[in-house]
């Protein structure tokens, strides 16, 4: 299992997730979200699984950003501002593969061991 965690470093669900899958002693990566993003091709991926932009961004954030974001209608330009501030993202999104959920989802990822 190749299971990557990305996550922001001071977010809760984001220390409850890498605590659950220590505790199942799962190895797993993690990547600060905020520091190194995510690849192209790795966001591609989690758009498909978590099914679009919507779900992928942190509509309780607190970033002017995220206002902007509620009246745009382009779903291509949301991913293009999203991709270009991971901030904008909700946290943790773990992924194992072509497999992705996004916030704290211990139900699904008892699914995937």
């Amino acid at each position: 299992m190749n299971i990557q965690i990305f996550g922001k470093s001071k977010c809760f669900d984001t220390k409850k997730a890498e605590r659950w899958f220590k505790e199942r002693r799962i190895k797993f990566q993690s990547i600060d979200l905020l520091r190194f993003g995510m690849s192209g091709k790795e966001f591609d991926s989690v758009l498909r699984a978590v099914g679009g932009i919507d779900q992928l961004i942190d509509w309780d954030g607190k970033s002017d950003q995220i206002a902007l974001l509620r009246y745009m209608d382009d779903p291509a330009a949301k991913e293009d501002k999203v991709f270009d501030d991971p901030g904008l993202m909700k946290s943790p999104i773990v992924r194992n593969g072509k497999q992705a959920t996004v916030g704290y989802r211990p139900e699904v990822w008892a699914t995937w061991e």
